[in-house]
This record gives C-alpha cells, sequence and structure tokens, in this order.
C-alpha cells in the first residue's frame, strides 16, 4: 500500500523546507535509511531520510521549491501500484469541491473557467513528464532574503552546463553568493537579466536537454503557484510567453552589438571582482572597456586599465560641456540595503523609542587598557572593554535583556551581544555569544573576526542570529553622541560616541578629563526610563572603575 512522505519539522521555529536537492528519482527503489533529498531549513540543510520502503512512485515538490511542514513531498508503494485515486485526494484536499468535480468527470467538457483551467493542469503536468528539463528557481540563501538580485551571469543560453558549475552570482541582502548548478544540460533559458531581482522561489533559467520544449515547462511552472497566483494568470497564456520571450529576444542583440561595458540602461556590466578593484584603485568604472562576454569588466581588464589615456576623451570635447553640467546617476538597492531598510523602518515606527544620555568618564578605562594590552594575547581596545560592561550589566539588570512579543515579553537568561559593523552595502551585526562568560582577550579576538567575515562577505547564518542587545560604535569616526535605531528583537541598543578631552572638576579644581557620551535607546513597551536609567549607571560604575570587570 502506497505510503505518503511529509516534509517533516527538522527544528523549532521551521515552518517549511526548501528541497535542495532530489537525491532518488521516481522509479528508484527505496529501503529504511535511504536518503531520499537535501531539505533546506530556516537554520541549515539536512538530509531527508525514508522510514519505509518500496519504490519512489511520484514527487510533488521540484527542486528548489519550498513545501510547509507537514506538506505532501512523495509516495512510496508497490512497482507498477495506480496512486492515482490518492493524488486527486492530495489536490481535492488543496483545490476545494470546484476541482473535485473536474476531476470526477474528466471526458465531460465544462463551461466554467475554474474547470478548464483544472483540466489544462492536469494535461500540462503529464506533458511535462516528457520534457527533460529542469527549472531553476531563486533558492532561499539567508533566513532574511525574500528576494536576490542577479548581479552577473557567468553562463549564457546554449551553454552546457554540468552539476556544480557556477551559473550567476546572486546579490542576497548579506553577501554577493554563487549560484551553482545540481543538473547536467544546455542553458535552454534565462528568466532575470543582470541587475534584475526576483523573489525567492521565482524562475531563474531552465537547464534541460538541447531542443527540449522550456517554454511548456514555464507554463506548467506557472500553474503549480498559489491559488492567487492563478488566478491572476487565468489570462491567456500566449501573452504571458510573449511578454516573458521579449525581454530576452530584445536583450540578445543586445549583446551582439555591444562593444562597450554599459548596457542599454546605463548599467556597467562587470564582475564584482573587477569594481572592488576599481574602487580600491580609484578608478571609474564606467571609463574601462571590458573585454569579457557582452562587454563585461572583467579583472584583466581593471589591471590594464591606463588613467592617463581617459581624460583625453573628456578634453577633447572642450572643458565647456563638462563645467557646470548638471548629473546624476541611479543605483538599484542593494538587497542588503533593501532588508535594512524594512527591518529599521518597522523598528522605528514600531517600537516608541525613548532615549537615555549619560558621560562616562574613561580616564581609568585608558590606564587599565594600556596595562592590560601589554599582557593581553591581543591589542583590546575600548569597544571590547564597551561589550564586556554591557554584557556584565546585563546579567544584573534582566529586564533590558528581553524581547517584545506582541503578546508575550521573552526575557533572555544568556547574553549574546550584537555588534554593528558597516559594510559598503550597509550595516550588519554579527553576535558574540555568551559574552558575560567570556574574558576580554576571547571578546576582541571573536570582535576581529566576526568584523571582519562582515567586511569579506563571510558570514554564516549563525554568526547573525540570535542577539539579545545590540552596540553601536562610531567613536572611532570622530562621532561624539547618537541615537541608534532598536534592532529587532532587541528591547535596547546602545550607541557609544567617541572619548575627547574635555575640562572636568576634580577635588574643586578644573583638570582635562577623557569623557565619553553613550545613549541608550529604549522600546518603552518593555523598557521604562528608570529600569534604563539604572542599567546606564551600572555601566557608567564598571568603566570608570575596570577592575570591576574582572570580578
Amino acid at each position: 500500500m502506497a505510503e505518503i512522505i511529509r516534509m517533516p519539522k527538522m527544528s523549532d521555529t521551521m515552518e517549511e523546507g526548501v528541497i535542495a536537492q532530489w537525491l532518488k528519482k521516481v522509479g528508484d527503489e527505496i529501503k529504511p535509511g535511504d536518503i531520499l533529498a537535501e531539505v533546506e531549513t530556516d537554520k541549515a540543510t539536512m538530509e531527508l531520510e525514508s522510514y519505509d520502503e518500496g519504490i519512489l512512485l511520484h514527487i510533488g515538490v521540484e527542486e528548489k521549491d519550498s513545501v510547509p511542514v507537514n506538506g505532501v513531498i512523495a509516495i512510496l508503494g508497490e512497482k507498477g501500484e495506480n496512486i492515482d485515486e490518492l493524488l486527486k485526494e492530495i489536490k481535492s484536499g488543496g483545490d476545494g469541491e470546484d476541482s473535485k468535480e473536474s476531476k470526477e468527470e474528466p471526458e465531460e467538457e465544462s463551461e466554467t473557467t475554474n474547470s478548464e483551467s483544472d483540466s489544462k493542469t492536469e494535461t500540462q503536468e503529464i506533458d511535462t513528464s516528457e520534457i527533460n528539463a529542469t527549472v531553476i528557481t531563486m533558492p532561499k540563501m539567508s533566513d532574511t532574503m525574500q528576494e536576490g538580485t542577479i548581479a552577473s551571469w557567468l553562463k549564457k543560453v546554449g551553454d552546457e552546463v554540468k552539476s556544480g558549475d557556477v551559473l550567476a552570482e546572486v546579490e542576497t541582502d548579506k553577501a554577493t553568493m554563487e549560484l551553482e548548478s545540481y543538473d547536467d544540460g544546455t542553458l535552454l533559458y534565462i528568466g532575470v537579466e543582470e541587475g534584475d531581482a526576483v523573489e525567492v522561489n521565482g524562475v531563474i533559467a531552465i537547464i534541460g536537454e538541447k531542443g527540449a520544449d522550456y517554454e511548456t515547462l514555464l507554463k506548467a511552472h506557472q500553474q503549480q503557484g498559489s491559488k492567487d497566483a492563478d488566478k491572476e494568470k487565468t489570462a491567456p497564456k500566449e501573452e504571458e510567453t510573449e511578454e516573458k520571450s521579449s525581454p530576452k529576444s530584445e536583450s540578445k542583440p543586445e549583446k551582439a552589438a555591444d562593444t562597450s561595458s554599459s548596457g542599454s540602461n546605463g548599467r556597467i556590466k562587470a564582475s564584482p571582482l573587477a569594481k572592488k578593484m576599481a574602487k580600491e584603485k580609484g578608478i571609474d568604472i564606467s571609463l574601462v572597456k571590458g573585454s569579457g562576454d557582452g562587454g563585461r569588466i572583467i579583472k584583466k581588464d581593471i589591471e590594464s586599465f591606463d588613467p592617463a589615456k581617459a581624460p583625453a576623451a573628456v578634453e577633447a570635447s572642450g572643458s565647456s560641456a563638462v563645467v557646470g553640467q548638471e548629473s546624476y546617476r541611479d543605483e538599484k538597492v542593494s538587497q542588503m540595503r533593501k532588508v535594512i531598510a524594512k527591518r529599521l523602518a518597522e523598528s522605528k515606527f514600531t517600537a516608541p523609542h525613548f532615549y537615555l544620555t549619560m558621560e562616562i568618564n574613561m580616564d581609568k578605562s585608558i590606564e587599565a587598557r594600556k596595562s592590560m594590552n601589554e599582557v593581553a594575547p591581543v591589542k583590546i581596545s575600548f569597544n571590547d572593554m564597551v561589550i564586556k560592561a554591557v554584557a556584565a550589566a546585563l546579567k544584573q539588570h534582566p529586564k533590558v535583556n528581553t524581547a517584545w512579543l506582541e503578546d508575550k515579553i521573552r526575557y533572555n537568561d544568556h547574553v549574546h551581544i550584537g555588534m554593528a559593523v558597516a559594510v559598503e552595502e550597509g550595516l550588519l551585526v554579527p553576535v558574540i555569544r555568551f559574552a558575560d562568560s567570556k574574558s576580554l582577550s576571547q571578546i576582541s579576538q571573536e570582535a576581529k573576526t566576526l568584523a571582519g567575515k562582515a567586511k569579506n562577505k563571510e558570514l554564516q547564518p549563525k554568526d547573525w542570529e540570535g542577539n539579545t542587545f545590540t552596540v553601536s560604535n562610531l567613536g572611532m569616526f570622530g562621532i561624539d553622541e547618537f541615537t541608534a535605531i532598536i534592532n529587532p528583537p532587541d528591547a535596547c541598543i546602545l550607541a557609544i560616541g567617541g572619548i575627547r578631552q574635555t575640562p572636568i572638576i576634580k577635588d574643586g579644581e578644573i583638570v582635562a578629563g577623557n569623557l565619553m557620551k553613550v545613549t541608550l535607546s529604549c522600546d518603552h513597551r518593555v523598557v521604562d526610563g528608570a529600569i534604563g536609567s539604572a542599567f546606564l549607571q551600572t555601566i557608567k560604575n564598571l568603566l570608570e572603575d575596570p577592575v570591576r570587570l574582572l570580578i
């Protein structure tokens, strides 16, 4: 008897899983313990193991597609077993009564649009079984990713692709990552141009046998979307096909005729490495001629670029054409910047912020740091000392180490300090875990490692998840004082200004003192003024007498 394989709940927070790769195909014999597929959850990529034996009769989820917990993934059974009725039951459970009626009377012509659509879907599914091609969709590359931007295509239509080949570079909200192929075949279709964004699970490309009917496969993929998407797509399918093929047809002549690195929309076509090198060398990349595919600027173009030749073309046109001329350029918002904008806007306009500012005399901290660095295995910074003081203060004031969860408040017993790090595309917040139990040397080493990973786009999900409090330091940029927006789900964030010498009164005399201003941003739904003030006072006491940090 056939057995339905459903998506298991592989973590406490998992709501759905993405089939990263099928390791078995329809018709394969399965034994208990065999790995059916690799599943990408909200925490990691894990193996889906079979607990039954039989023949894999049906696969209900394509690679790169997501399915909710308990959703049907596959069906196992005996060889030749008829599972049509079982499939009808599964489909009717999601499609409702209309789909039941249309499937019970397949020979009768239906006058309603819904039944026509259902019958077409069934026919389309049968047709795709004979098409030797695979739809490549946008994978979810981070826990917060909602869409990705194709930074550059490394393959073009017609290229032979092998499993493991890198198809494209994808810019997510966290980093620029490589999109790897899990299939062999020919790249038949590219659905997203360079520089354009596509939502997670959106169609990127199709790989398959040369000459395969990928257009039919595209239609079938569209019909397998959600009910809302199906309703919107009940318009004639020919128009949709024309709309999707038109960008492709327009891009081909553009690539053939392109002799420069600029596209028709003014976007510079260059690899991420070339852009990075140009910025480091101070080269205006728009002046560089690309030698890569379609005029794409690559590493060797930057290395061989002669800046002395570029200004000559500008001078030849006459200085009057340049002086006083208005100009501007528009850049597409990066995925990282989109997520930062969304999360911080939600925080600012959802959480009622209030701010507490305090001055801290850092004279003793300066002396202590100098002494510690004479024996410390790594150089300890003032930021490391602040993180240690914050961690110790959070243990004394647990009401600050909290999170607002709408219908409840979470009091965290552990202390994970988020450390805001500025990178070119925005702001990342790697997390120092259990900071209260670590020494200053350990905090310093971990902070340097995480900051380096952030700037090199090497952070993994475990590096940025789980913060219970955040510290943002702009003191090294000469900022005396600022207010920071709370980093969800934290209840507070501490903004650190620079240390500056200023006159203070000590023992009745005016002397030079080293003062540092800190500002605590609080979510008033969780933290009140008295609680925040007491927390700041504890930090002040710890930094003004840093021996207490060692206790």
